[in-house]
């Protein structure tokens, strides 16, 4: 194996110094810019670890011997000439297609990094510049912005298929029998019990309401159901609710700016079983190859749910409507861990009495690994922000209160108002909603996707958006277009600009003076307020 070009700056503030080099990429970093310590031994970038790996049709810069980082294209073996096809390769190696010299490379991981839109202005100032490189570079932005365009074409495209009904998926109505509901992949078995090991509850047929929530009902007490078999209330029994799927009358609905939910057409009370979280059971390494698989197709949408420490719920390809539930940090359903028949499964409760036609939601208590957070837009009052960050509690917003009251009590100098980050919900770029970045600029409120930044992580650190780097030169802005992301320097924005119909706004050349704003675009021009300061945003 061949070891990745030795790095000489930072990947992230693009300085050199004592850098910590990735094992498979060629990636750097400042330990300092990952807030982490030097570790000891082999060390691997947070792309490597999740399983990254370069794809076909990617545009890459790529480190040949001792020639400079070229930009190049990854392709597929076998679209590549014959010639280039039987040369000596070693497993793991890819072919890449050289810009500007057309030649064609076998390479391995090591030694590619990704291109991203900016570098087409990699060469601007340099003096006595390669005439081929010059025209590498001029062929991979082209060909970077075809691509772009391909992919932007065909998620438009799935994007209006699923607005019109859910992603298609196979519904579970019964698999192999009444007593098992999630479907078993590979080795995953499904624990049955003897009649004999089942426990058997105190209740009596005689009982008003045996086995009900209102009941003594040890085995309910215990989150076990009982056994139609085994339980001495016989048919009475009100404690197989898993077991016969006594699930409300429930419908799939369109939510505001979070996809698909579920609402419930009958009113619920606390503490009643609401449905089964139910899907293809699989175990740990399938589950990492799913995630992986994931990655690799930038899809963002997980169902996975974990059932014991070495099996997991995947509702993704098969499940029922609790696939749809939302997540909330103030949830009005909770999922529970009950044993059923011996095996373990997963209900979901109602937490408080719950009117017809709302939604059904629960707290997904979710994992964040790496720099990557995905937006909360439950909009609770105790929303954290971002999923897996724990919502505020009432005793920590009373504390917080309660501190900066004391606060501006002890200063009796006049303090400025607290200003207050404003972002808005949907991407400045394409209007939607879902997973942003969102501008660090003092004032700006711009959101953006990252695939409409051209990214495939969030920016680190500080980060400005595009708004404010003119559109012509990457230079500071000083005249903006109120309509999209194209903006102007001193030198650029004569005559780029002009006053809209709509209250006299400016707009460039992309937008008709007259209508610079589609009529359904009006609805979703929201804000939400996030706080500045660090403490109040972690409930500290």
């Amino acid at each position: 194996l061949s070891l990745p070009p030795t790095p000489v700056s930072c990947s992230l503030c693009a300085k050199g110094g004592r850098l910590l080099c990735c094992e498979s990429c060629p990636a750097s970093f400042h330990p300092e810019c990952l807030s982490i310590e030097m570790p000891d031994g082999i060390w691997f970038c947070n792309e490597c670890r999740v399983g990254k790996k370069p794809h076909y049709k990617q545009i890459v810069w790529v480190k040949l011997g001792n020639y400079r980082w070229w930009p190049a294209e990854i392709c597929n073996p076998r679209l590549v000439p014959f010639n280039i096809q039987t040369l000596k390769h070693d497993i793991g190696d890819f072919p890449v297609f050289f810009f500007g010299s057309h030649d064609y490379y076998w390479i391995n991981q090591g030694r590619v990094f990704p291109y991203v839109e900016g570098d087409k202005n990699f060469a601007e100032g340099q003096i006595s510049i390669n005439k081929t490189f010059k025209k590498a570079l001029e062929e991979a932005a082209k060909r970077f912005q075809e691509l772009k365009a391909q992919r932007e074409s065909k998620e438009a495209l799935e994007q209006e298929r699923n607005s019109r009904k859910p992603p298609p998926y196979k519904f579970i109505k019964g698999v192999l029998s009444r007593l098992q509901s999630n479907k078993p992949v590979g080795k995953v078995q499904i624990h049955m019990a003897d009649l004999s090991e089942i426990p058997r509850c105190n209740c009596k047929p005689s009982d008003e309401n045996p086995c009900s929530p209102d009941s003594e009902c040890l085995n309910r007490m215990l989150q076990y159901e009982c056994h139609p078999q085994v339980c001495p209330a016989g048919d009475r029994c009100q404690n197989q609710c898993f077991t016969k799927r006594l699930y409300p009358e429930t419908e799939v609905i369109k939510t505001e700016g979070r996809g698909w939910g579920l609402k419930t057409k009958r009113e619920l009370k606390k503490g009643e079983f609401v449905t089964e979280y139910v899907g293809e059971l699989i175990d740990s390494e399938e589950c990492r190859q799913r995630i992986k698989h994931a990655h690799e197709n930038h899809v963002t949408n997980f169902y996975m749910l974990t059932l014991t420490k070495d099996r997991v719920i995947d509702a993704g390809p098969k499940g029922n409507y609790s696939r749809f539930m939302n997540h909330s940090c103030s949830p009005n359903c909770e999922t529970q861990k009950w044993t059923v028949n011996g095996d373990v499964r997963v209900g979901l409760f109602a937490l408080c009495d719950i009117e017809p036609e709302t939604e059904l939601t629960f707290n997904y208590n979710l994992d964040c690994l790496g720099n990557g957070r995905t937006s909360c837009h439950c909009g609770a009052e105790n929303c954290s922000g971002f999923l897996g960050v724990r919502p505020k509690s009432a005793v920590v917003i009373e504390k917080e209160e309660k501190a900066k009251n004391a606060k501006l009590k002890a200063k009796k100098r006049k303090l400025k108002p607290e200003s207050k980050q404003v972002h808005e919900y949907f991407c400045f770029c394409c209007g939607e909603g879902g997973e942003l970045v969102m501008c660090d600029k003092k004032d700006c409120p711009k959101a953006y996707h990252l695939l409409c930044l051209n990214l495939t992580k969030p920016p680190y650190g500080r980060w400005e958006c595009p708004w404010h780097h003119c559109s012509v030169c990457e230079r500071s802005s000083v005249s903006f277009c109120e309509f999209c992301p194209r903006s102007f320097c001193k030198e650029h924005d004569k005559g780029a600009l002009g006053p809209s119909a709509l209250e006299g706004r400016l707009c460039c050349s992309s937008h008709d003076p007259k209508s610079p704003l589609a009529p359904e675009a009006f609805g979703k021009m929201k804000i939400k307020v996030e706080p500045q300061d660090p403490a109040e945003a972690t409930g500290e």
